[in-house]
């Protein structure tokens, strides 16, 4: 369940970032964007290892 949760905001992470490059935004938040997105894809494979 939490799985889906994390890779639902993953993709809104990802739309985000994708919205402040179309706006111009500095390249850091971008950035951000993208790294917490990966962490939320890193977090969520790792709740679908087995022993969790």
């Amino acid at each position: 369940m939490w799985s889906v949760v994390l890779m639902g905001l993953a993709g809104l992470l990802v739309g985000g970032a994708w919205a402040f490059r179309q706006q111009q935004k500095p390249l850091w938040t971008q950035i951000s964007f993208c790294v917490l997105a990966l962490m939320s894809l890193i977090a969520a494979y790792l709740l679908t290892l087995p022993g969790n």
